[in-house]
C-alpha cells in the first residue's frame, strides 16, 4: 500500500489522532495471541485503525460453533485455519500490513519469538487455557511489553492492562504454580470481574470446566475489541493516561453499568478471597469434588 493509499484509507481517523500519531500506528506491531471470540475482533478493529503489523498465534480451525461470535467464522471458512483466514481478511483491508503467523499457538518454545519487536500484546487465548495465558503475560513482562486482557463477560466486557513495571499477572490474579487447575480458573475469573455484574442474568450452570465451554455472545466480543483497541492506541501514541492493574474497567451494556475501579492488593484483596471461595464451591459441585 502506497503512502497516498494508506493516508486516504485512514484519513477519517485524523481529528481523533493527528498525522504523527497515525504514523506511529502504521509503524507499530501488535501481538494477538488467539483468534477465537475476541482475537479476530481485536485484529480487525486494529487493522481498520491503521496498525501496520501483527504477530498472530493460533493453532485452531473454524467450526460451526464459532459462527455466533468469531470474526472470520462463516459457512465458507469452516475447517480452515483461523490464522490464515484472518491474514486474508486483514490484507484485504491493508495490502501492505506486516503479518507473521505462529500456527502452533503460544508455547514455551516460541513465546519469546512471538513477542519480539511488539509494541503491545493482546490476550485472545481461550478463557480456560490459563497456563498458556500465564506464560504469555509473564514473558511479556520480562521483555518489557505492555499486555492487555479483555474478556467478554455476559453482555459486557472487562479490561485489565499490565504494565511491565507494574503489578504482574500472577500478583493481580493471585495465581501460583502450586494451585490446581480449577483454583487457577476461579482466580482468573474473579480477577477479571471484581464487580460480577453478569451474575444477575448469566446461568453459571452453562459453564463447564470439563468441556471448556461457557456462554459467549457477539456483542460482548465486539465490545472487548473496542476497549482493547482504544487502550492499544493510547499506549502506542502515548495519548492519554494508561491505568494498569490493579486498576480495572468493566462495562455491562445490558445493565447499563460502567465501573472503573482500583482493586487494592489485587487477588489478595479480602473480598476477592470470599468470591473465590464461592466460585470454588460452585465448580467443586459441578466436578463432583
Amino acid at each position: 500500500m502506497s503512502d497516498s493509499t494508506y493516508n486516504e484509507s485512514f484519513r477519517r481517523n485524523i481529528g481523533l489522532v493527528d498525522l504523527t500519531e497515525q504514523e506511529l500506528l502504521r509503524d507499530a506491531t501488535v501481538g494477538i495471541a488467539g483468534l477465537g471470540g475476541v482475537g479476530g475482533q481485536h485484529m480487525a478493529t486494529l487493522a481498520r485503525m491503521g496498525i501496520g503489523g501483527f504477530n498472530v498465534a493460533d493453532f485452531d480451525t473454524f467450526e460451526l460453533a464459532n459462527i455466533n461470535r468469531q470474526y472470520g467464522a462463516t459457512t465458507k471458512t469452516i475447517g480452515q485455519a483461523k490464522a490464515e483466514v484472518m491474514k486474508e481478511v486483514i490484507l484485504d483491508i491493508n495490502q501492505s500490513c506486516r503479518i507473521k503467523l505462529f500456527k502452533e499457538g503460544i508455547t514455551e518454545n516460541n513465546v519469546a519469538e512471538f513477542l519480539k519487536g511488539l509494541d503491545v500484546v493482546i490476550d485472545g487465548i481461550d478463557f480456560f487455557e490459563i497456563d498458556a495465558r500465564r506464560l504469555l503475560f509473564n514473558t511479556a513482562r520480562e521483555m518489557g511489553i505492555y499486555a492487555l486482557t479483555c474478556g467478554p463477560i455476559g453482555f459486557g466486557a472487562t479490561l485489565q492492562v499490565f504494565s511491565p513495571s507494574g503489578m504482574s499477572f500472577d500478583e493481580y490474579f493471585a495465581i501460583n504454580d502450586k494451585m490446581t487447575y480449577p483454583q487457577k480458573i476461579v482466580a482468573f475469573a474473579v480477577g477479571l470481574t471484581p464487580k460480577p455484574l453478569h451474575l444477575k442474568y448469566m446461568d453459571l450452570n452453562k459453564v463447564s470446566l470439563k468441556d471448556h465451554t461457557g456462554p459467549a455472545i457477539a456483542s460482548a466480543c465486539a465490545l472487548c475489541a473496542t476497549l482493547a483497541a482504544t487502550e492499544t492506541l493510547k499506549i502506542i501514541t502515548k495519548k492519554g493516561e494508561v491505568k494498569a492493574v490493579p486498576h480495572y474497567f468493566q462495562f455491562d451494556p445490558f445493565r447499563q453499568i460502567y465501573k472503573a475501579g482500583y482493586l487494592r492488593k489485587g487477588g489478595k484483596n479480602p473480598l476477592q478471597r470470599l468470591k473465590r471461595k464461592y466460585l470454588a464451591k460452585k465448580f467443586a459441585k459441578q466436578l463432583g469434588e
